[in-house]
């Protein structure tokens, strides 16, 4: 049997970080994911994009 599990991917994610967030950020994070249905990694990666495309619109 593969050792390898799930449907594969053209965009693995093979890197993982940790944060530490306040009590706040994790009920805000919480909220967001709740409401829109997403995984709160998907909320965080949403949030590192809108960072990003901000910071490269200002150069």
């Amino acid at each position: 049997m593969s050792p390898r599990t799930g449907r594969p991917t053209d965009n693995p994610k093979q890197l993982s970080t940790r944060v530490r967030l306040s009590q706040e950020d994790v009920d805000r994070l919480e909220y967001c994911a709740e409401k829109t249905g997403q995984s709160k990694a998907d909320i965080i990666r949403q949030g590192i994009k809108s960072v990003y495309d901000r910071l490269k619109q200002e150069e």
